[in-house]
């Protein structure tokens, strides 16, 4: 049977077009973002300058929740290869005639079952399967899937199918999440990071309407900098010594590390936890082994995003692949092996995601290219057994282009993490996936207590109003208790804020600029039910310059904020 696996030439797969120009659009996108701070919006609102810095009840919502579960996402930078990672036993002779140059033997697998199996350089993983601790779902993906690595990227960040180029949603999946649980994060963050975030600086996975919601360092030897130290820049006295700016330079820095208040919060975890196992010296064993340092000393953080690169493996895949899957197995197999000291491994669930998949057959550069569906993976004790989950793609029926169509989409499964993992409300988890109706998958958690049949859900989540109604009625009147504000522009260019009352009740309309300082009173007084719009340059005395501001609505026990512009 292996004889035949060599008699045909290799496929000459015609690459992603324009895949290089993609490459530069998508580097200027993080090299800008890279210009601002790179975190959450309290990086930019020091706590310190405000006088009211505890959390208020809407404030803790996620950290009052029902599960003290935490997520890890591990993103495949460059487009994994589904088939040299779960490898279809069942299909084997097409798999291998496909591939006659980078195949993988049948004596290079670990068979799992009957009809799948891993390449052995993925062996870390056999006591975690034996152990109930991994699942792969087959054909991930999503209808028209794009190969692009920078619209792909979005797409898997911001659920948002319409993205091309560089047009499409800016916010993330996690981002809308964090808004519902913070509403008043702009002045009053949690006492935790509610994201922490290592690399992929332009990725919108935590992105917000107003805000990133991650912690975020550019790279893993920051993030251990600032957990060692609790501090940011090294403010050392010898460094300024020697720049001829150093004064400034040394003030610059200060007010940075006070900025990121968050790092001394993370350095006292860092301090209190302690790694167990030995882990491997890359940087993906790093962050991991940094995260579990942090899990166990109890930060407080309920999101991770941690990520790895290298899978855009258009040439010399086989060496290149076993060196990445290598090493992120035997980094998770540690991870997992560490928690399990402090009995932290059940509470903890990591998954895997890539901008795509790669084709079927190889191209002239022992490689793949671009492509569709791929597997994405389910690490932790929380899944109550091992298991690949879903359809297998057919690979006897790819498209044109060699291409696997997917069987899985991907928002069903963002849907079941967040709702029976996180234990986020079925008609949130709609709202955070932009609408969409998701599937549940049954991967061996169920925060829902609801078996896995075929649930019929009815309450859709309610919109909320584009623009402030001309006639003055309620936008939506089903959003029961919810106060709705939003800033608009009206021609004479004194920024309005409209507000729809449900009730009536005491009103309270604060304004600070983006130190975080006290600016004025935009409004403070009873009002009935109903619409209310406000000019903020009216019911301001002081005098304004032009800029961005924050204001915050405070009803009863609801304090919310937003950004925005005067003119």
């Amino acid at each position: 049977m292996c004889d035949t696996h060599h008699t045909s030439e290799p496929h000459k797969g015609l690459e992603h077009e324009g895949h290089h120009q993609e490459h530069k659009a998508w580097s200027r996108r993080s090299f800008l973002q890279a210009l601002g701070i790179a975190g959450s919006g309290s990086m930019m609102l020091s706590n310190q300058m405000l006088s009211a810095s505890a959390p208020s009840p809407l404030m803790s919502a996620l950290g009052d929740s029902e599960t003290d579960n935490i997520l890890i996402l591990v993103r495949l930078n460059g487009g994994n290869d589904g088939l040299s990672t779960v490898i279809p036993i069942e299909q084997y002779d097409t798999y291998a005639n496909a591939r006659p140059n980078i195949y993988i033997p049948e004596s290079k697998i670990l068979k799992l079952t009957d009809d799948f199996g891993i390449p052995t350089y993925m062996n870390s993983l056999e006591p975690m399967w034996g152990e109930g601790q991994f699942k792969a779902v087959h054909g991930v993906g999503y209808e028209n899937q794009s190969l692009s690595h920078f619209t792909g990227s979005d797409i898997y960040a911001n659920t948002d199918l319409t993205s091309t180029g560089f047009s499409g949603l800016d916010t993330g999946w996690m981002g809308r999440h964090f808004e519902t649980c913070f509403p008043d994060y702009l002045i009053n963050p949690p006492e935790s990071p509610a994201a922490i975030q290592i690399g992929s600086i332009s990725n919108l996975v935590f992105q917000g309407e107003e805000t990133n919601y991650a912690f975020v360092t550019n790279n893993i030897d920051q993030l251990e900098e600032i957990a060692a130290t609790g501090t940011f820049y090294d403010l050392n006295q010898a460094i300024f010594d020697s720049c001829m700016y150093g004064d400034q330079l040394r003030f610059l820095r200060g007010v940075a590390n006070t900025t990121y208040e968050y790092s001394g919060l993370i350095n006292a975890a860092y301090e209190r936890g302690q790694n167990q196992v030995e882990y491997q010296d890359n940087g993906f064993a790093r962050q991991l082994a940094l995260l579990a340092r942090l899990i166990k000393g109890n930060l407080g953080t309920k999101v991770y995003m941690i990520s790895m690169g290298g899978f855009d493996t258009h040439g010399n895949q086989p060496l290149a692949h076993e060196r990445l899957m290598s090493n992120l197995t035997i980094a998770i197999e540690a991870f997992y092996r560490d928690l399990a000291f402090t009995e932290q491994d059940r509470q903890v669930l990591s998954m895997t995601f890539s901008e795509f998949g790669r084709r079927i057959f190889e191209n002239g550069s022992n490689g793949t290219d671009h492509g569709k569906a791929a597997p994405t993976l389910f690490f932790g004790s929380g899944l109550n057994g091992s298991a690949f989950v879903g359809d297998h793609p057919d690979l006897d029926a790819p498209n044109g282009r060699g291409n696997l169509e997917y069987t899985m989409d991907f928002r069903d499964l963002y849907g079941t993490v967040l709702h029976e993992w996180l234990c986020v409300p079925k008609v949130q988890v709609d709202q955070h996936l932009l609408g969409y109706n998701f599937n549940r998958i049954d991967l061996g958690f169920n925060c829902s207590g609801e078996p896995f049949d075929d649930i019929v859900y009815s309450d859709d989540p309610p919109d909320l109003p584009d623009t402030p109604p001309s006639d003055g009625t309620d936008p939506n009147p089903e959003l029961g208790n919810t106060v709705v504000h939003q800033p608009y522009y009206p021609s004479d260019q004194n920024p309005h804020i409209y507000v729809q009352m449900p009730f009536a009740g005491h009103l309270d309309i604060q304004l600070f600029n983006i130190l975080g300082q006290h600016v004025g009173t935009v409004f403070n007084e009873m009002v009935f039910e109903g619409p209310i719009e406000i000019n903020i340059r009216e019911r301001v005395q002081n005098r304004l310059s032009t800029g961005k501001y924050i204001y915050r609505i405070q009803v009863q026990d609801q304090k919310m904020s937003k950004s925005v512009m005067i003119m």
